[in-house]
């Protein structure tokens, strides 16, 4: 044994701290280990890189690239969430209210996510915005006479949102079809329908943001990425640091060790696995529970360049949050191409590439009654899959034709997604709950958080990750110092949009220029009151337009 001097970095100033551990010439202590090279991982690096650029970083990543899982283009619809056209983050209540309080909720965390990627391309973090992000038009579309009921009663509501302002509705087809001509075409003239449509909607390839953040990092002195590297134990030192062992795959598994002042896992689906493996009591009020997702995909540029929208419609009957059903317009290795679905799959990999066992690994005696709870309350859930995992070739594409009528099936080929996992949460009056969303996990020292969950996940990285400096580094985030660089890259920080017209239409005005996207609407109310936030240069302020969204 040998003693090491370890420099612990804590909340508001450095302490010089002795630690004693074997002796292992390939030990690196680091400020900040990351686990896994995601959008969530990425998103965090480049926040503390602004944060507090002296701070060493290691991000580790099981496979031979980052973005190669859940954040992956191909693997997720792309959808900037921002509950523009998402159905199910607008319940209706048993009074037959329209409940927007979810919906208000993600759109604010969206704004929040398009002002950093606005500091990171002022910066230079992020390059040429419409690589990674384009203007498409958010819907949603249905038909039937309470579908259509539904839909006016969540216009009407949506339109008390500042937010939501710049919202179209119409039941009239002619119209309808001006902004979806492949929805209408073929479709019956006496079906009842209805669509709401909103210009500000975005396409996201948040792989293509990864990469980019990720290239960043690494022109970073203090920045190291190991890939195929798999973290095999994480355990706890004397002194609230963490001892991390990993795996060079690529080496034959041959081991080495980093210890880590602070420890990320946003390693997706794996994220719970890793999260038990830490030993920390907050990991056990949880359990998962996967569901994939296939898509239907079109590259034919006669259909491709004929529909330019995300249109949503309405969810199945028990089916999870992440498979309504939709319609949409991507923009992927620079061409455009259309995916329709998703259809539920079922595996019991917690990763697309994942192992078989995933499941079974992440059950123990914590978390199995929730687990059993759940299967009981939401046994409509279970029928859903059932439902999905007996859908032929010909039932998935009659699907599409309720949406595409006049589809043609030889154009269309099926693509596998990448995987979820739902959170299950153990609950006191319910015994477990199955949670929408995504959760931040950590212990009470704040040495080692998780993320946890789904949808809307990376549309809302910024922010989550912006919760977890709240969270974690609370101390630092009410210095001076860091309150100014918070602000510098969120300008709004602090403040909601909901209910400030005037805000609302700077921000969107503001990160509209930056990320070279449509001009969005105006806002009734908003009146001018000084300029609040930054502007663009007058070289930034191109807006892509229909023609050129491909580029």
């Amino acid at each position: 044994m040998k003693k090491l001097l370890i420099p612990l970095i804590c909340l508001n100033f450095i302490i010089p701290v002795q630690q004693t551990f074997a002796a292992d010439e390939d030990t690196k202590p680091v400020d900040v280990l990351l686990i896994g090279g995601g959008i969530m991982s990425s998103t965090l690096g480049v926040w503390l890189n602004e944060l507090e650029p002296d701070w060493k970083m290691t991000m580790v990543e099981r496979l031979d690239g980052v973005a190669q899982e859940s954040s992956n283009g191909w693997n997720n619809a792309g959808t900037g969430h921002s509950a523009l056209a998402e159905m199910n983050y607008t319940p209706e209540k048993a009074n037959g209210d329209i409940d927007i309080g979810k919906a208000v909720e993600i759109n604010e965390g969206f704004q929040i996510s398009r002002q950093f990627w606005s500091w990171q391309v002022k910066t230079g973090v992020l390059k040429n915005p419409r690589s990674f992000i384009n203007s498409t038009p958010h819907m949603s579309f249905v038909w039937g006479d309470e579908n259509v009921d539904y839909l006016h009663k969540r216009y009407d509501a949506l339109q008390k949102s500042t937010l939501f302002q710049g919202m179209q509705y119409s039941q009239d087809p002619a119209r309808i079809k001006q902004w979806i001509p492949l929805v209408m075409e073929g479709r019956d003239p006496a079906q009842k329908v209805a669509a709401t449509w909103m210009p500000i909607g975005t396409d996201v390839n948040f792989g293509e943001i990864t990469r980019q953040y990720v290239g960043a990092l690494q022109q970073k002195p203090g920045f190291t990425l190991n890939l195929s590297t798999e973290v095999r134990e994480l355990k706890r030192n004397p002194d609230n640091t963490w001892h991390v062992t990993v795996a060079d795959l690529k080496a034959g598994g041959k081991e080495r060790a980093i210890d880590a002042r602070f420890v990320f896992i946003g390693a997706g689906g794996a994220a719970l696995h890793l999260l038990q493996k830490s030993g920390i009591p907050e990991a056990d009020d949880f359990a998962g529970f996967p569901v994939g997702g296939s898509f239907l995909v079109t590259e034919n540029p006669a259909v491709t360049e004929r529909h330019l929208a995300k249109v949503y419609g309405k969810a199945s009957v028990g089916s999870p949050p992440m498979s309504v059903p939709h319609l949409d317009t991507r923009v992927l290795d620079g061409k455009r191409v259309l995916l329709f679905g998703p259809f539920a799959t079922f595996s019991t990999k917690f990763l697309k590439q994942g192992s078989l066992w995933d499941l079974v690994k992440s059950t123990n005696y914590h978390n199995i009654l929730p687990m059993m709870h759940v299967g009981i309350d939401e046994f409509s859930l279970v029928q859903y899959l059932a439902g999905q995992l007996m859908l032929s070739d010909d039932d998935r594409f009659a699907a599409l034709k309720e949406y595409f009528p006049d589809a043609k099936k030889e154009d269309w080929r099926l693509w596998q997604a990448g995987q979820r996992v739902q959170i299950i949460k153990r609950d006191e009056e319910k015994g477990g709950v199955l949670r929408l969303g995504t959760e931040i996990v950590s212990d009470k020292q704040g040495t080692i958080a998780a993320l946890l969950g789904a949808s809307p996940g990376a549309s809302t990285a910024a922010p989550i990750m912006m919760q977890l400096l709240q969270k974690v580094f609370k101390d630092r985030v009410a210095t001076p110092a860091w309150q100014e660089k918070l602000h510098q890259m969120i300008p709004t920080y602090g403040k909601p949009l909901n209910g400030d017209p005037a805000l609302t239409e700077q921000e969107w005005q503001y990160s509209s220029r930056m990320l070279q996207l449509d001009p969005p609407p105006a806002i009734d109310g908003a009146k001018t009151r000084g300029n609040t936030l930054p502007s663009a240069k007058p070289d930034e302020q191109h807006r892509s337009s229909e023609a050129d969204i491909a580029l």
